[in-house]
């Protein structure tokens, strides 16, 4: 089972989501902003992206700058940001086992299936 952290209301995201069912991907669909995640699974998917921590972040968001947050913040303050306010949360995400990719561009998600 194929898993997408998911946005409906962003275009990136909408784009992958189709690709995948369009190659007739089973694929979960979570959708991040409304249901609950843990420090484990933000955690585990940061593992599994392999990228520093800050790549996951939406640094163009409002929130980032209002929460006193840079480029430059220590990894925790970030996770803990992510976990408080997910809109700040890169989209979207493809997993697929222990491999992950942010879908930006959306083909990026056919990655996986190489």
């Amino acid at each position: 089972m194929k898993t997408i952290w998911h946005n409906p209301r962003c275009s990136k995201s909408r784009t992958a989501l189709n690709l995948l069912k369009d190659m007739s991907v089973d694929v979960h669909v979570f959708h991040y902003l409304n249901e609950i995640f843990t420090y484990e699974d933000l955690m585990s998917l940061i593992e599994k992206l392999s990228i520093p921590v800050i790549e996951l972040v939406r640094t163009n968001e409002k929130i980032f700058r209002a929460s006193g947050l840079s480029r430059t913040s220590k990894d925790e303050l970030l996770i803990e940001a992510m976990l408080q306010n997910p809109i700040l949360i890169e989209r979207p995400i493809i997993i697929s086992g222990d491999k992950a990719v942010i879908g930006r561009p959306p083909e990026r998600a056919l990655e996986l299936f190489r």
